[in-house]
């Protein structure tokens, strides 16, 4: 369940953050564990497993995704 509403910040923050800004959204910085919880979501997993074959290339929504060493960081750039 905590899996679920995490991924659901995330699609917000991404919705909002598209809508409401100029710039454009480049990655998504995950942080490890935050991306083991997101993975156990069927829907966030089949996107990022088939976006690419190298993880160090995979992508959500079309952003490059970068694991970082914060536990539970979840944030835009």
């Amino acid at each position: 369940m905590a899996e679920q509403t995490l991924l659901q910040e995330l699609n917000s923050r991404i919705e909002y953050y598209s809508s409401r800004t100029d710039y454009p959204l480049r990655r998504i910085l995950i942080g490890y564990r935050a991306y083991a919880k997101l993975m156990l979501c069927s829907s966030f997993s089949d996107e990022v497993i088939n976006s690419a074959i190298d993880p160090n290339k995979r992508k959500y929504k079309k952003l490059k995704i970068k694991i970082t060493k914060d536990d539970n960081q979840l944030d835009l750039e």
